[in-house]
């Protein structure tokens, strides 16, 4: 299947990116800086560094049975932060489709800060429900 990118807005470097990482959420490791802060959209503690942060993708995609998609529509970065929007689905434990906009902090070409935002995190949570990874209940 060929990759389809929404346009975007700004800096296209950030922009590249972030389409990387949508692409395959494990691909965050690659992008960020050792010490990325992800601020998960349930509102639970801060994961600090990049294992934790991986870890977090990781488990978001395994609550899914690996059925995770994000759907990205808009992009729009600057020299320093950049949003993403778009559509999270999965088929497994349930069939979900919501939207969320995903913002981050830029640091010399490295991502170094995630607010996950999820149209519902608490309608997410219960989706995911059991499988979800510790904060994403």
């Amino acid at each position: 299947m060929t990759e389809k990118f929404p346009p975007h807005i700004g800096n296209e470097k950030h922009c590249e990116i972030l389409r990387y990482v949508y692409a395959d959420l494990e691909r965050i490791a690659e992008a960020a800086s050792d010490d990325i802060v992800l601020h998960p959209a349930d509102h639970s503690d801060p994961r600090v560094g990049v294992k934790e942060v991986l870890a977090h993708e990781q488990g978001l995609i395994a609550a899914t049975g690996g059925t995770l998609v994000m759907d990205v529509t808009q992009i729009a970065t600057s020299d320093h932060f950049g949003a993403v929007l778009g559509i999270l689905r999965a088929t497994s434990p349930e069939t979900v489709a919501m939207p969320f906009c995903g913002l981050w902090r830029f640091e010399n070409g490295k991502l170094v800060e995630h607010w996950e935002n999820a149209f519902d995190a608490a309608e997410l949570g219960r989706a995911l429900g059991a499988a979800a990874p510790a904060g994403q209940q």
